[in-house]
């Protein structure tokens, strides 16, 4: 292996020292039996909660990255596990695939709405790349076979939802709210069932003024009432969830302002098995992305009554987190024991991958990256593996042996956005170089360049998520223990056309030649050292 085992034993110190830091260890004593706002530091937007006795599970979106619809799980809403996706992928087309031009970035699927019903799950989303509407449904949500259908047309962000006679609905739309009823095992709309519309206009509760209208669909049914949760978005104001409530599913609807504080919003309602209520609801958290927020509810006159005074709190009378390690995001040596998953779950490729040209056999102990065509930028390129960046700070290196590169290749570890930045060897006919390079002015443009000698090199890259301050910056070594700044620092920024936080890549493209290759030994995940330098000397 190309790290040397001391290398990996202070990372395995600096890991345990950065969950011992989430753990709260270093906090008062009536601090750490808390949870703290955000739950999930990372992004996981468009939530979706469901509890099944004592478990609580959640979907999320991925939109253009694969496999998709991620389903994680909960014993205390607060501590997640990654446990499955819905699929592997939507459709097989151009654009999902990062072919002839085309891309989904932004797209792919959205989302997602979650339940369980009569001893079936059912997670349900809808693609603006392929138009359809997706039900996938399963007994076991953790290890069983998914049963898949689809119909046109997608419906947008919709609430899959069983009524207690039977009836199954989809409650839809922006602004103009819908609803449509479905067959009774939710695979395709019901041939002259209930379609129309429940609520003409459901911005109308939050003002004249709006910006993004009545979205995000979330339908409940509690002590015999309908209440359907939107996110609305007035023009001189913030992120807002509203409540509508009725006695009949089809309506008359009255509604209200639930929320209105830190532009907490979009989502529902879940209850604990002790009777206590929570809002899951996300907030546009700069460049890491829409991060998951939890607010208490307590119920007067048949009203949902969000947050405290008001207010989304800091703190939550839950467990307090342990952190995304390793639950939803992990380091990987690519060793692989017989029986385990090729990759684990808190792996996914930018756009459907070509699986051709990827491998962990051909070496073992190493990923290997192959290039199958050429292109001319790293977001037209394919086969990038990625994971989610998270807050405050993190820090992720790689391991690379650039042997097999061919003329034009480009290979490394990048921070995955519109505006990205990456670090990474170039190959120049027999040379190689070290190359920061950075799109933070929409194109990418090489920072610093330094000559490699060696066939081996290790990569780093450092995000600092802190009060917003979303800077990333790029480092290199030839021996895995001292490190050289290279560039400058990246500023990071949250672009709608990815509609995704950063996420870290492993990535290797042809610009001249197919068929070059390179072997990524590792990928580490934890704090910047100079965080885990701090652990050490208080």
């Amino acid at each position: 292996m190309i790290a040397s085992s001391k290398v990996m034993t202070k990372t395995i110190k600096s890991v345990i020292k950065f969950v011992a830091a989430l753990l709260g260890l270093s906090m008062p004593a009536s601090l750490r039996a808390q949870a703290h706002n955000p739950i999930i530091w990372a992004d996981v937007p468009d939530i979706a909660v469901i509890r099944v006795g004592d478990m609580y599970y959640m979907s999320s979106t991925t939109m253009h990255l694969s496999p998709g619809l991620p389903i994680m799980k909960s014993r205390d809403l607060v501590n997640w596990q990654l446990v499955r996706y819905a699929y592997d992928t939507p459709g097989e087309d151009d654009a999902l695939s990062l072919r002839n031009g085309k891309s989904a970035y932004g797209k792919g699927s959205w989302a997602s709405s979650l339940r369980h019903h009569n001893g079936t799950f059912y997670v349900t989303t809808f693609s603006g790349t392929t138009g359809k509407t997706y039900v996938y449904s399963t007994r076991d949500i953790e290890k069983g076979p998914w049963a898949v259908s689809s119909f046109r047309p997608m419906l947008h962000d919709h609430s899959l939802f069983f009524d207690d006679d039977g009836r199954v609905y989809m409650i839809y739309g922006g602004g103009r709210i819908k609803l449509i009823e479905l067959t009774a095992d939710a695979s395709a709309i019901k041939a002259g069932g209930a379609d129309q519309v429940i609520i003409p206009d459901a911005s109308a509760v939050a003002g004249p003024d709006i910006g993004l209208r009545a979205e995000g669909s979330q339908m409940f049914k509690v002590n015999g009432r309908y209440y359907l949760f939107n996110i609305v978005w007035p023009k001189a104001g913030m992120r807002t969830v509203i409540v509508h409530r009725a006695d009949k599913i089809a309506g008359p609807y009255e509604g209200r302002v639930a929320l209105q504080d830190k532009g907490v919003a979009q989502g529902g309602l879940i209850d604990t098995p002790k009777g206590e209520w929570y809002a899951y609801l996300f907030q546009d958290h700069g460049a890491v992305g829409r991060v998951p927020f939890l607010v208490p509810v307590k119920w007067e006159d048949g009203w949902p009554v969000l947050g405290v005074d008001g207010k989304v709190p800091d703190t939550l009378s839950l467990p307090a987190s342990t952190g995304c390690i390793p639950g939803i995001v992990a380091s990987d040596e690519f060793d692989r024991r017989p029986g385990e998953r090729a990759l684990p779950l808190v792996w996914q490729w930018n756009h459907n991958p070509d699986d051709n040209l990827w491998s962990l056999t051909s070496r073992p102990g190493f990923l290997r990256l192959t290039t199958g065509r050429v292109d001319t930028d790293f977001l037209a390129s394919r086969n990038t593996l990625t994971q989610r960046t998270f807050g405050p700070e993190c820090s992720a290196t790689t391991a690379i042996d650039v042997s097999n590169m061919k003329d034009g290749d480009f290979a490394g570890l990048a921070l995955l956005q519109k505006k990205y930045g990456l670090v990474g060897v170039k190959a120049d006919g027999n040379a190689r170089a070290i190359v920061m390079l950075s799109a933070e002015s929409d194109s990418p443009v090489e920072i610093a360049r330094v000559p490699l000698a060696g066939k081996t090199v290790f990569l780093r890259a450092d995000c600092d998520f802190k009060d917003r301050a979303d800077k990333a910056n790029f480092f290199y070594s030839l021996d895995g223990k001292t490190w050289t700044a290279i560039g400058g620092a990246l500023k990071m920024v949250y672009t709608l056309p990815h509609f995704m936080g950063y996420r870290f890549g492993l990535f290797n493209f042809a610009t001249k030649t197919p068929g070059g290759y390179v072997d990524l030994d590792s990928f580490r995940i934890g704090v910047p050292p100079s965080i885990a330098d701090k652990d050490k000397h208080p």
